[in-house]
């Protein structure tokens, strides 16, 4: 029997525990070659899945965007079909504009998920159940119309038009007119300087405006507005530019103006970024305020702009608030119904006349508005809109999270064809022929319809407006 020796045992152990720590190493090794592995994997498939989403996301958000535009095209047929009981409800006169952009997401949603689809059969009562090709699955999308037109344009100072420029010192003084805005004044800004409600006004002016003169912000003055060289103020700041002398691309432009500090763009530009309703003042629209959409602060600039100076609502914040308070709880019995069927009627409102005017000074104490010119008035306001900011989201839902694509259309419909309009179009072989125009008991499916239909191509003009500007965020 052979007899082994004590080393030799010792050996065999320490080989054993070698080989051990190598088995041991080795798995430790691949598992963690694995767990990177199938991160790397799960990461990859989740941004994939991200990407998918994404994708989906942002072409719900794109044909939200042109379904508004088709529905905004449509108005001229509701108006239409309905103008004449309006007129009759509101006074008489012609019919204004009816907004239907006001109800986009309850009468789209016949294009949106199962819910959209529900909120469309409740607001229309009409049965789907035959219907085909309606809807998404795992896809919806919201949409918000607001009307450019409905604030004050900052961009007629880029017009160069003496009246322009005299017509937004008028609406941007009583924007600032409020004595409970006089702290803003009173103090130094960021730079050191103070900036008084007619120095903000006459650099917003001389940012736009294509000369070189500065503009003086007296509308009321019979002297000539301009006062001498535009100063150099931009040449003396720590990181000097210049004054752009053109129309502002964006509101955000508007940091980089003489006394516009954050406090005084977050009071008078844009209160709240994620509410653009609430925004009064615009670098889009045709120049003049419609009256029947225009939030109540845009309508108080406006009022007090055109008002003697020494008006109680403009000098009083507890009337100031009284009437916007008036306006609200007005447009709220009328749900949407336009309140004002051209710029006369407003102006005979504020001298107390009309449904509005009694308001005013029955029930919450507002005496009848001394103007200084109610003709002037009548220029500044409207009561239909053309150009349209269009808010959409195309959101997908997935597990435990959500994928959202916002996108901002801002589109023109001045220049744009009525929907259905006889247009005459150039078919095979050069042969020319129409489209009817569908009668008002049509509607706004067949107006819609027609749009369709141009859109994807039968018709030069398909009715949609004119995008001016287009992001995806």
């Amino acid at each position: 029997m052979r007899k082994f020796s004590p080393t030799f045992f010792r050996q065999k152990a320490e080989e054993r525990a070698v080989a051990l720590v190598l088995v041991l190493g080795s798995i430790t090794l691949l598992t963690l070659l694995f767990a990177e592995l199938q991160d790397e994997a799960s990461s990859e498939f989740a941004a994939t899945l991200n990407d998918r989403d994404a994708l989906q996301a942002e072409y719900a958000a794109r044909s939200a965007v042109n379904l508004a535009r088709l529905l905004i095209a449509t108005e001229p047929t509701v108006r239409t079909a309905i103008g004449p009981l309006l007129g009759v409800m509101l006074g008489g006169g012609g019919a204004p504009q009816i907004p239907v952009w006001e109800f986009g997401d309850q009468i789209l949603g016949i294009f949106n998920d199962p819910q959209g689809v529900s909120s469309f059969q409740g607001l229309t009562s009409v049965d789907l159940a035959t219907g085909k090709n309606l809807g998404m699955k795992g896809v919806r999308f919201e949409i918000s119309v607001i009307d450019e037109d409905s604030k004050l344009n900052i961009n007629l100072a880029a017009r160069g038009e003496a009246v322009m420029q005299q017509r937004l010192s008028l609406e941007l003084l009583g924007l600032m007119q409020g004595p409970q805005y006089d702290p803003l004044f009173e103090n130094r800004d960021t730079e050191g300087q103070y900036s008084t409600r007619p120095a903000i006004c006459g650099a917003l002016v001389d940012w736009a405006d294509p000369d070189e003169n500065r503009h003086g912000c007296d509308p009321r003055s019979a002297q000539n507005q301009d006062t001498g060289a535009e100063d150099s103020y931009y040449q003396t700041l720590k990181l000097p530019y210049r004054r752009k002398n053109a129309a502002y691309d964006s509101l955000e432009e508007l940091h980089l103006v003489r006394g516009v500090s954050e406090e005084f763009y977050a009071t008078f530009l844009d209160p709240d970024p994620g509410e653009p309703r609430r925004r009064p003042v615009t670098i889009w629209g045709q120049g003049t305020v419609n009256v029947n959409s225009a939030n109540a602060q845009t309508l108080y600039a406006i009022v007090c702009g055109s008002a003697d100076p020494a008006t109680p609502l403009c000098i009083d914040p507890l009337l100031g608030q009284k009437f916007m308070a008036g306006l609200n709880l007005v447009r709220s019995f009328t749900t949407g119904v336009p309140v004002f069927t051209s710029p006369a009627a407003f102006v005979k409102a504020l001298q107390g006349q009309g449904m509005f005017g009694g308001i005013l000074k029955n029930m919450l104490g507002i005496e009848p508005i001394k103007l200084i010119s109610t003709a002037e008035l009548q220029k500044m306001v409207s009561t239909e809109s053309k150009v349209f900011s269009i808010y959409t989201e195309g959101i997908v839902k997935g597990f435990r999270r959500e994928t959202r694509v916002r996108i901002h259309a801002v589109v023109d419909f001045r220049n744009n064809a009525a929907p259905g309009a006889a247009a005459s179009i150039t078919g095979a072989g050069g042969a020319r022929t129409t489209t009817p125009t569908p009668s008002s008991s049509a509607g706004a499916l067949s107006a819609l319809s027609t749009l369709a239909s141009a859109a994807a191509g039968s018709a030069p003009n398909n009715g949609g407006g004119t995008v001016v500007y287009y992001r995806i965020e």
